[in-house]
């Protein structure tokens, strides 16, 4: 029979596990204002104000979650902490896309997810050893040192030319690129794609010229892309290994310590997370995304049907005790490294490469919002589908969201490895057909051919092939 203490403890468990649920919530429902805000600002104020103006809501928040005395202020402190880390999604990689040269770009906005992926992993551990107002006190640490950096950085020559201001973005280059570097030529280049793209006519778009790009094919196609994208990968059941881990571990029947493996988790995710960021520049935005897809589809179909007989195990009578607890550790670990190469790196790199100069700071925001906003949907729907679904059906739907993604992505995402930002929105824009290289030989090949019969047409004859003699000079 069940006692007054018993039920108190369950009741004090059940209100620590909703509060739990309300904190995960609250963070995502910051998130995507600050994206809306963000992109306002970026576009209007400079990439560089956008990413200055983004740490104050954050070391706000984190204060007011250490000086907390009450539930509220921590939910307080939780909604200005996600206001704060939506904000700075866009402007961190337009920013780290326009400074940096076309070889290089994928490997240096990786570094974003990189960051993401190492602060995962001290959240993990220093949360299994301390307690969380120690935790939100060396969270602030972050977000001072990124004010205080930014404050050293430049602003964007792509924006500075945009906003007419070839002389600052002059300087703004030679402290990117330094001395030896071909200043001038890039920033020709630069004004001369403004004024062809109409986007260095005003210092700032009406609304009606904001709302004609907006709806612009060069837009909406890459818009449409990255939705996609962004939902099919949150949909994959990512953020819901990340939020509940310890609690996946302990229903996956493992022998292991769960704190532990949450641990390991972290670190396999910043390793691969690195090993993402090399690979983007050597293999390209595509390959990698097939392999998050892929990987990710095996492995939640697999742990979901190893979940389907261990319920079976449990509701048998007598319960059967699990065997090869080690398999839905290892799909967990298979899935992170194979997600994390792909699905938590691509995308975010072409938000910063996909869209029009013109209002790539304003869609960059909204895209986003758009993904925080699939976070927050996922979390919040988690413990429904567990409910109806199971844990199990609800890890087999999200591997056949990962198998229909990569679908989508073999037949709809461009590959921008070595691009420029000018020749990708040409592409979408429809100024060119694609985006491959022609093979090698092949245009030389038909040129002279055509060179051939322009002459042939002209003279009447066929030209004649002069043979080079030793000692001879030739006519």
């Amino acid at each position: 029979m069940e006692t007054a203490d018993t039920h108190t403890h369950k009741q004090i468990q059940l209100d620590e596990k909703e509060n739990c649920v309300a904190l995960t919530s609250l963070s995502a429902i910051g998130t995507p204002i600050g994206c809306l805000l963000s992109g306002y600002v970026m576009d209007n104020f400079g990439r560089k104000k956008a990413l200055i103006a983004t740490q104050i809501p954050t070391i706000i928040g984190w204060i007011v979650i250490v000086c907390a005395s009450n539930v509220g202020m921590i939910y307080a402190g939780r909604v200005l902490t996600g206001f704060g880390s939506g904000m700075v999604g866009a402007p961190a990689r337009v920013y780290t896309s326009e400074v940096t040269q076309p070889h290089l770009r994928g490997m240096l906005c990786a570094l974003a997810s990189t960051g993401i992926s190492l602060g995962v992993l001290i959240q993990y551990t220093l949360g299994a050893f301390t307690t969380w107002k120690f935790l939100s006190g060396v969270s602030i640490i972050v977000p001072v040192a990124a004010l205080i950096l930014m404050l050293l950085m430049p602003e964007t020559p792509n924006y500075l030319v945009s906003k007419q201001k070839p002389e600052k973005a002059r300087r703004s280059l030679a402290r990117l690129r330094g001395s030896s570097y071909n200043i001038d030529r890039e920033v020709e280049q630069l004004q001369s794609f403004a004024a062809k793209t109409n986007a260095s006519g005003k210092k700032s778009l009406s609304l009606r010229e904001t709302v004609q790009a907006l709806v612009h094919p060069s837009c909406l196609k890459p818009f449409a892309i990255l939705t996609i994208y962004f939902m099919m990968y949150q949909f994959s059941g990512v953020n819901t290994i990340t939020f509940y881990a310890v609690e996946i571990f302990r229903d996956s029947g493992t022998t292991m310590d769960k704190n532990t493996c949450t641990i390991l988790l972290g670190v396999v995710r910043l390793i691969f997370t690195i090993v993402g960021a090399i690979l983007l520049r050597r293999c390209g935005r595509r390959p990698l995304t097939f392999i998050s897809g892929i990987g990710c589809g095996l492995t939640m179909v697999g742990l979901g049907v190893y979940l389907y007989f261990k319920h079976q195990w449990d509701t048998a009578v007598p319960p059967i005790e699990p065997t090869a607890t080690w398999f839905p550790v290892a799909c967990i670990f298979i899935f992170i490294t194979t997600c994390t190469v792909g699905f938590l790196v691509v995308p975010w790199v072409m938000i910063g490469e996909l869209y029009p100069m013109k209002v790539r700071g304003l869609v960059g925001g909204f895209t986003t919002c758009m993904a925080h906003s699939f976070v927050f949907i996922v979390v919040k729907t988690y413990p429904f589908l567990t409910h109806v679904l199971e844990r199990h059906g609800t890890f087999i739907l999200y591997g056949c969201f990962s198998f229909v993604g990569t679908i989508f992505f073999y037949l709809c995402l461009p590959e921008t490895k070595g691009k420029t930002l000018q020749e990708i929105e040409d592409y979408f824009s429809g100024r060119t057909k694609t985006l491959k290289k022609p093979k090698a030989g092949t245009n030389g090949q038909q040129n002279d051919e055509n060179d051939g019969q322009q002459m042939l047409l002209a003279n009447g004859t066929k030209p004649a092939v002069l043979s080079p003699e030793k000692n001879k000079l030739l006519p």
